[in-house]
């Protein structure tokens, strides 16, 4: 016989109260929209776009390379940015538990994303190790890269500055500028080849602390001290940017490494390696695919208007790395014209440098084919095979 209605609500109750499914804690929300957007910009703008966006510009037919950039931009960025900021936004969840509302299948992904995230983080913090390290050593009276009077420096090291009239740079390849000696030398120490691992630097060992350090203060009490945070890392790039601009624009040289950047090839629009560096580069400067928005989004209130906010940020990371690219031209045409040499030597090329790092381990060049292949052939291959999986 079935039991009265009220008594089933009453047995449903109890049971409930046996039993009581797993709470999931409140996420905070952003203070304002603006917190949003800082921390946003904060995450999508950094390297790729002070420096890769513009080296794929020039490495792919300048002006040109703009046409692939802004059609994968509207087809792929646009879309699959405001779909993870509005997962987010949506589910109240991170990017792992949001896939779990939408399907218990898909919580993988968000698993896997978190990888990746890892990994990125430990290199990029690696970065902050070194900027850290530059920063204090540029409070000396005399800057460690400016000459060659330094303990680490060789007998090949030239200041480019200084040098004398008479020498011919086109037949002294044998001479290192002072700033590379310091990197390699003084920051990195790099030892004769990979077997020989070298001690560890403790400049950089507290400088990789002091990076850790500040990360975790920056995100110890959740989006409350995040929110406070952004507003300097996200607007401090920034003045440096604007700093670096103004600079570059001012030095000799500066117009033909401009033009360097922006010289329109239409003929390299046939090769399919340019179409697929403007789809890599819309996914890594956009943080696509990796989680970031999706946890960021999640802090928004319900009803805010993500689809505006995805559009403004989308054209101020692109507008970003286009003129960014003024400002990293312009000092490597100074570059340039100090080293009385081509453009396309000082900003030499992602592939032909780690051709030369094998040749340096096995001591001999390996066929040019495993060049040619690894820069177009593989990735082609390994696009079709995806696109057929």
């Amino acid at each position: 016989m079935d039991k009265p209605y009220g008594q089933e609500v009453k047995f449903k109750l109890d049971m409930d109260k046996a039993h009581p499914a797993p709470s999931t804690l409140a996420r905070g929300e952003w203070s304002s929209k603006m917190e949003f957007l800082l921390a946003v910009a904060g995450q999508i703008i950094g390297l790729g776009n002070v420096w890769r966006f513009p080296y794929l510009c020039y490495k792919n037919g300048g002006g040109v390379f703009f046409i692939p950039y802004v059609l994968f931009l509207f087809t792929c960025g646009i879309p699959l940015f405001l779909l993870e900021t509005t997962l987010g936004q949506y589910t109240k969840q991170g990017s792992i538990t949001c896939w779990r509302k939408i399907c218990p299948l898909f919580e993988g992904m968000g698993y896997g994303s978190q990888v990746v995230v890892l990994y990125s983080s430990i290199y990029y913090i690696i970065i902050l190790a070194w900027a850290f390290l530059y920063l204090f050593c540029s409070f000396n009276s005399e800057l460690p890269w400016a000459s060659c009077g330094n303990s680490w420096n060789t007998e090949t090291c030239v200041e480019f500055d200084r040098r004398p009239a008479d020498l011919n740079w086109t037949v002294a390849e044998n001479a290192t500028s002072p700033v590379r000696e310091f990197w390699e030398r003084r920051v990195l120490n790099v030892t004769g080849n990979i077997h020989e691992l070298g001690s560890i630097r403790w400049e950089l060992a507290l400088c990789l602390l002091l990076s850790w350090i500040i990360c975790y203060f920056c995100v110890w009490k959740g989006v409350k001290s995040t929110g406070k945070v952004v507003y300097f890392t996200a607007t401090f790039p920034y003045l440096m940017l604007a700093a670096l601009l103004v600079r570059g624009l001012t030095l000799p040289g500066a117009l033909d490494g401009i033009k360097f950047y922006l010289y329109p090839d239409p003929s390299r629009l046939t090769d399919p390696q340019v179409w697929m560096d403007a789809g890599t580069q819309i996914f890594y400067s956009y943080a696509i695919c990796i989680g970031c928005l999706t946890a960021l989004g999640s802090y928004n209130k319900y009803n805010n208007n993500c689809y505006k906010d995805c559009v403004y940020l989308c054209l101020l990371n692109s507008g970003t790395s286009f003129v960014a690219g003024f400002a990293i031209f312009s000092a490597l045409g100074f570059m340039a014209y100090e080293q009385n040499t081509d453009i396309s030597k000082v900003a030499e090329s992602g592939a032909d440098r780690f051709y030369d790092n094998i040749e340096d381990m096995i001591g001999y060049k390996p066929l040019s084919l495993i060049k040619y292949c690894l820069k177009y052939v593989t990735p082609v291959i390994c696009m079709v095979s995806c696109s057929k999986s």
